[in-house]
């Protein structure tokens, strides 16, 4: 029985630590994907899934401490619930959504790769490559627009597709090159 209430069982002093805890790990996160930006929630490779695996190891051990028990993980999962609703809330309410998220990066523009967007990204060469096959698209020229959105998917738009501007208006580089004149395409 005192095994039982040892695995379940939480020390009511432990609480605020757990909840601490959870908010610093969670504004910590936010930060990092503002700073590295949304490729780093784009699962493409091995690498990038073992990132992934590892964010929530190091988050769960710090959120959990030692020993870990059911209540912790509870409280943990919890608070990081209770976070994630508050920041929508402000997201829909006050509009931060632009202080909290990254914003749309142009990687692709009229079947030419845009290197600035690559460059922010961090996004590769191999990366749009692979995205360009995930749309079942058969070459480069068939793209009229590629987009990193900030959930970390890839929105391509197909050549022939009539493009509003309107759609691009939050695509960082998008403006520039709705400008300029039209590009020769590059493989």
């Amino acid at each position: 029985m005192d095994q039982a209430r040892q695995q379940l069982y939480i020390d009511p002093a432990r609480i605020p630590i757990v909840i601490l805890a959870a908010v610093a790990i969670y504004l910590v996160f936010l930060m990092l994907v503002k700073i590295f930006g949304s490729r780093v929630l784009a699962s493409m490779s091995a690498s990038d899934a073992v990132v992934i695996i590892m964010f929530g190891a190091v988050a769960g051990r710090v959120l959990i401490g030692h020993p870990p028990t059911l209540a912790t993980g509870i409280i943990g999962l919890a608070t990081l619930m209770a976070l994630q609703a508050f920041f929508g809330l402000l997201r829909e309410k006050i509009g931060i959504g632009h202080i909290i998220d990254r914003d749309p990066i142009l990687l692709m523009f009229d079947g030419t790769i845009v290197s600035n967007g690559l460059r922010k990204s961090h996004f590769s060469y191999d990366d749009v490559r692979t995205s360009i096959r995930n749309a079942g698209l058969g070459s480069f020229t068939q793209v009229q627009a590629m987009i990193l959105e900030p959930s970390g998917d890839v929105s391509i738009i197909r050549v022939g597709t009539k493009l509003d501007p309107e759609i691009l208006q939050d695509v960082r580089g998008a403006q520039e090159l709705l400008q300029a004149p039209k590009q020769e395409p590059h493989p």
